[in-house]
C-alpha cells in the first residue's frame, strides 16, 4: 500500500509518501517522497516559534509540496492518508489536518489521525530511504525521545503500544538548547549551534549542575541546568567588567569562553539524558532501545548512548527533526488496526498512551 503523510506540529511544513509491502517476517518500507519546508529563517527573527505565523507557512507551503510529493512519487491516489494531530501548536496543527482532511475526501481514502512523538519512536527504525522493521525482535523497546518539546523514555511491548517511563517536569532538553543558545547570542535554533561551538571547547571547563540524574524516579528536569548557565554568564561578565572599569565588555565573550560554556552545558544535558537511560534498560531488562527526536542529531548524544548500547537503533540525522516519513510510518501501523477518524482534532498537549 501507500500512505501520504502530512506534519505540521510547530514550524516545519512536511509531506511524505511511503510504500509499505508487508510479508511474513515484517513489512518493507519505501521512501518515494519526503518534502519538507523550513520556517527557521521566518521564526530566527522572533527568537522562537510565532505560532500564528507559523499557520501562514503551513498553509502556503502545503499545496507546494503535494504538488512535489505527487510529482516525485509518481502516484495518482494513496491508500491512506495519515496526519499529524498532537502534540504541538494547535493553530499549525489544525491546518495539516483540514489540508488532511480534504484529500481524504477527494480521494476517498481513511484518513488516519498520528501522535507526533510516535512518529519519534518509529523514526529510530529509519536508516536509509529503504528499511524493514521485523515482526520480531524489536519489542519490547524502550524509546529516549528528546526534542524542542519533549523528553521522554517510553517503553513499548508493540506496536502502537505506549507507557511513559520518565518525562520532563519541566524545561525539554531541546528547550533548555535553544534557551541557552539565546542566552550566548548563538540565534535560533540555538541546540544546533551549541553542538557546533561544544566541539571546540572543554566540557569539563565548569561543573554545571545535573538536576535529577540520582533520583530514584526516571523522570528529568533541566529548568535549573538553564538557571545555572544563566548565573554562570552573569558571573563571567560581572567579573570581566570588573577589570575593566565601567567599560562594558564589547565583545560579549571570547571564543575560548563560549566554546567551554557550550562543551560543559551539553556535556551536563547529555549526562543525564543516558544515565536515566542506562538505569531504565536495567530496570526493565530491555535489549532494544532507540532514540528519536530533533535532539537525537546531537552527535555528543549519540556518541555517549552508542558506548553504553551497542545495538542502540540510531535513525539517519535527517529523520530525527519534524517530518512526515515517520508520521507515514505510525500511520501505516494506525491504518492495520484500522485507526481512522474522519474528524481528528488538533491537540496541543496530546500524550502516547495504549491504543
Amino acid at each position: 500500500m501507500k500512505i501520504l503523510a502530512i506534519e505540521t506540529s510547530c514550524d516545519e511544513t512536511a509531506i511524505a509518501i511511503l510504500q509499505a509491502e508487508k510479508s511474513p517476517e515484517g513489512t518493507e518500507f519505501s521512501i518515494l517522497s519526503n518534502q519538507i519546508s523550513s520556517q527557521i529563517k521566518i521564526h530566527a527573527l522572533y527568537g522562537g516559534v510565532v505560532p500564528n505565523l507559523a499557520k501562514r507557512e503551513h498553509i502556503k507551503n502545503l499545496p507546494i509540496l503535494l504538488k512535489r510529493a505527487i510529482k516525485e512519487s509518481k502516484i495518482k491516489k494513496p491508500d491512506a492518508v495519515a496526519v499529524t494531530h498532537g502534540p504541538g501548536l494547535e493553530p499549525a496543527l489544525w491546518t495539516g489536518i483540514n489540508f488532511a482532511q480534504n484529500l481524504s475526501k477527494k480521494w476517498r481514502v481513511p484518513l488516519v489521525p498520528v501522535n507526533h512523538l510516535e512518529g519519534h519512536i518509529y523514526s529510530a527504525l529509519m536508516q536509509n530511504s529503504k528499511f524493514k522493521i521485523q515482526n520480531k525482535g524489536i519489542f519490547p523497546m524502550l524509546a529516549l525521545i528528546v526534542s524542542g518539546g519533549h523528553t521522554e523514555l517510553v517503553l513499548s511491548k508493540n506496536h502502537l503500544n505506549y507507557k511513559i517511563l520518565g518525562e520532563t517536569l519541566d524545561d525539554a532538553a531541546g528547550e533548555a538548547f535553544d534557551k541557552v543558545g539565546r542566552m550566548l547570542k548563538l540565534g535560533y535554533p540555538g541546540g544546533p549551534e551549541i553542538s557546533k561551538l561544544a566541539k571546540k571547547g572543554n566540557p569539563k571547563a565548569i561543573n554545571f549542575p545535573r538536576p535529577m540524574i540520582y533520583s530514584k524516579d526516571l523522570n528529568f528536569s533541566f529548568s535549573g541546568l538553564k538557571t545555572a548557565v544563566l548565573y554562570k554568564i552573569r558571573e563571567i561578565l560581572a567579573e570581566k567588567n570588573s577589570r575593566r572599569g565601567r567599560r562594558r565588555d564589547k565583545e560579549f565573550f571570547s571564543a575560548r569562553i563560549l566554546a567551554n560554556i557550550a562543551a560543559s552545558f551539553e556535556k551536563a544535558v547529555v549526562d543525564v539524558l543516558v544515565h536515566k537511560t542506562v538505569k531504565a534498560v536495567k530496570q526493565q531488562k530491555i535489549t532494544s532501545m532507540g532514540l528519536g527526536g530533533g535532539v537525537g542529531a546531537n552527535d555528543k548524544l549519540r556518541e555517549e548512548l552508542k558506548k553504553n548500547f551497542p545495538n542502540i537503533l540510531l535513525p539517519q540525522k535527517r529523520f530525527t527533526g519534524d517530518n512526515a516519513a515517520m508520521i507515514a510510518v505510525a500511520g501505516y501501523y494506525r491504518f492495520t488496526k484500522k485507526k481512522f477518524n474522519k474528524n481528528p482534532k488538533a491537540t496541543g498537549n496530546l500524550r502516547l498512551s495504549k491504543s
